[in-house]
């Protein structure tokens, strides 16, 4: 899956790229439980609440009418096919035919179309399969000059049965060439492997839960409204909730699904697996049992949701695990005791660096932040030591000083935000005193959230590393230091631009207003916008650098403009804050124009400056050719450069395993701008805030 469909597929996932890391799920095709055969009365009582809530509380008062309803069903649509493979045109003429009913279905808690697209779509499924069976039987012609669409909205839904087995030989055919091409896999071992997958796909699509078809549909609703409007089913709020707080109780190891499998994508340093050391990265869980003498129980082409609620569980319990060592055929049982787990990687994590210019050396303190994370149930219960990012970088700001470093650099690429008032706290640790953000809500009322506290953690010069999956509440933090003049923002050309506001409603606790309220999921709504103190949003149009840096990030479509239904751009009145006047445009000025000859004669920017033309090229070509001289020339030509998108996307999916800092071509120029604004803030005589007061 590319990276612009998945931004525009499930654009909530750039606020909790942690729990894409914890659960590093494919977003493939959605699954049916033979079972469910139709809405439950707990369905209808979910959907009146959340038709509710967003009908009340969504900025945009964007009423449930038409409109609505044919961007929820285009959104189910895309959820369920999005390469457009498995409906017939018929099929969507027929969902057509009904939509103008939707939102009244909805609105009166009725969710049973849902039910119906589901029942043909299986339909659909099942067929396909049956055509893959005898696909793989058959001889393919890779001499042919023939073609298959790569883009999803440029393919149309098949018309007939004919028009459908053609699709799905070419289907086949490139499934065969990737293989070959990627995996040196050929022959009938290749075919296995297609047969072993599709047939997987099939058996995973009896495994829906009935909160998971309902969380399907509501976010299609959802999400038509902003693409962060979300319904979280009971699991996913649950995971949710682990990404915000970095702790869970388990093994303590990132799952994936391959081909029927559930496979260790990593062992968590510190966590239960890795101190029992028998678990590895590839491994295949193949059963899970409970307790020391539980039975195993099969989990081969069982979903890793249900596979990770079986291994998940309290501390000090045992799990036993069925476990096929990676390269070997032999099947092995590990006992482990599971562990309260804390995701130290995902923290904020600092390194003290010594940079020579001119002969004379310089401590820059570096701090990668890959998210804004807070423990909301231990702050809502007002635990004493719950877990805040402002606590953290707190605590390391204050090594920095008593180790006498003269510039911090503050990394938050492919920091996706999360908690609001961690970005306002945060914030404060640079600022004296004043505005961080402003907020407004449907009814236009408008509130500047302020720094409080007196003092800062930090005085002296401030670099903000920012790129396009900066997102949130990345914005509001270097927003505020970018209109404070508190610090200099480097990086792409913008930010992601999510200007809005989402609040968590815990359905259970909202309908039924107790303490032990039944686990209903919940809502997470745009209730409000965020505007800088200078009062722009940031909403679409992101936040700008000061210093742009050449980037392959910055070309990918995966900004919220890029994003189905993002609301748009505004303005209000400023918040009447004060500039600190640690930056001016004269000084940027100055560091643009140093960077840019830098980066103009070096030769790692050159290479991706030629990347980024290629790319181009090749995102507005609209089809793959299937010839395998051509498509193996075309993959050998990306392996030369690395495919960009799947680079970027694992880098994305393992942004926690990556060192503090990155010793590279951009992080020297990243250097170089550092050293280049400490030296002309010494120039100016303006290397510190006029308020020293540490915190």
């Amino acid at each position: 899956m590319t990276l612009r469909r998945f931004a525009r597929s499930r654009p909530s996932a750039f606020a909790a790229l942690v729990l894409a890391a914890l659960v590093p799920v494919a977003v493939s095709c959605a699954v049916l439980r033979a079972e469910l055969s139709g809405p439950t009365v707990q369905d209808r009582q979910i959907t009146l609440a959340v038709t509710r809530y967003m009908r009340e509380g969504h900025i945009s008062r964007h009423e449930l009418n038409d409109e609505i309803a044919e961007r929820t069903l285009t959104n189910f649509l895309k959820t369920l096919d999005v390469q457009k493979v498995y409906f017939y045109q018929a099929d969507v003429d027929q969902f057509r035919a009904q939509q103008d009913d939707l939102d009244d279905l909805i609105r009166r808690g009725n969710t049973e179309f849902a039910f119906q697209v589901f029942k043909v779509y299986k339909e659909r499924l099942d067929q396909r399969i049956g055509w893959v069976d005898q696909l793989l039987t058959q001889p393919f012609d890779f001499t042919v000059d023939e073609e298959i669409t790569r883009d999803p909205d440029a393919a149309k839904y098949a018309t007939t049965e004919a028009e459908a087995k053609e699709l799905w030989r070419k289907r086949i055919k490139y499934d065969l060439l990737v293989l070959k091409a990627t995996e040196k896999m050929e022959g009938q071992e290749a075919r296995d492997k297609l047969s072993r997958r599709y047939h997987g796909l099939q058996k995973r699509m009896n495994q829906l839960k009935q909160d998971e078809l309902l969380e399907w549909y509501l976010t299609a609703m959802t999400t038509s409204y902003d693409p962060h409007s979300t319904y979280m089913s009971p699991s996913s709020k649950e995971n949710f909730e682990i990404s915000m707080r970095l702790q869970l109780q388990g093994i303590g190891a990132q799952l994936q699904y391959d081909d029927g499998y559930t496979v260790v994508h990593k062992v968590i340093p510190g966590g239960a697996a890795d101190k029992d050391g028998r678990l590895k990265k590839k491994d295949r869980v193949v059963g899970v049992g409970q307790g020391v003498d539980g039975p195993i129980q099969d989990v081969v082409d069982l979903s890793l949701t249900e596979t990770v609620d079986r291994i998940r569980g309290q501390k000090g319990t045992v799990v036993r695990l069925e476990v096929i060592p990676y390269g070997t055929n032999e099947k092995k049982i590990y006992n482990i005791t599971r562990a309260q787990i804390e995701l130290k990687e995902a923290e904020a994590r600092s390194e003290i660096l010594t940079e020579v210019r001119d002969g004379q050396e310089h401590k820059i303190g570096f701090i990668s932040l890959p998210s804004f994370y807070m423990d909301m149930e231990g702050a809502r219960l007002g635990l004493p030591n719950y877990k805040s990012t402002t606590r953290d970088v707190q605590a390391i700001l204050k090594t920095f000083r008593d180790e006498k470093v003269e510039a911090v650099v503050l990394d938050l690429r492919f920091n996706g935000g999360g908690s609001l008032t961690e970005a306002i706290n945060l914030t404060g640790l640079f600022i004296d005193e004043g505005p961080v953000v402003q907020v407004k809500d449907k009814d236009d009322n408008r509130q500047p959230y302020n720094d409080l506290d007196k003092g800062v953690a930090w005085d002296g010069p401030l670099v903000v590393l920012c790129n396009k999956f900066s997102a949130s509440a990345s914005e509001i933090f270097a927003g505020a230091i970018q209109d404070y003049g508190r610090g200099i923002i480097v990086g792409d050309p913008q930010t992601h631009g999510k200007g809005t506001v989402q609040s968590l409603l815990d359905l259970g606790r909202q309908i039924f207003q107790v303490p032990n309220a039944p686990e209903l999921g919940a809502l997470k709504l745009t209730m409000q916008q965020f505007y800088r103190p200078n009062g722009d949003s940031t909403q679409n149009q992101g936040v700008r650098s000061d210093v742009v840096l050449p980037s392959l990030t910055a070309e990918l479509e995966v900004g919220e403009a890029d994003l189905d239904y993002a609301l748009p751009f505004d303005h209000i009145d400023s918040a009447g804050y004060k500039s600190v006047k640690l930056v001016n445009s004269e000084m940027i000025a100055q560091l643009r124009n140093a960077s840019a000859k830098r980066c103009q004669t070096s030769s790692d920017f050159q290479k991706v400056q030629a990347r980024v033309t290629r790319y181009r090229d090749q995102k507005n070509k609209k089809t793959i050719s299937l010839n395998e001289e051509k498509f193996l020339a075309e993959v050998n030509a990306d392996k030369e450069e690395g495919d960009l998108e799947n680079e970027i996307e694992k880098e994305m999916n393992e942004a926690e395993d990556r060192p503090v800092v990155k010793k590279d071509y951009y992080y020297t120029e990243a250097m170089s701008v550092t050293l280049d604004y400490l030296n002309l803030s010494k120039l100016a005589g303006t290397t510190r805030l006029t308020t020293t007061t540490a915190r």
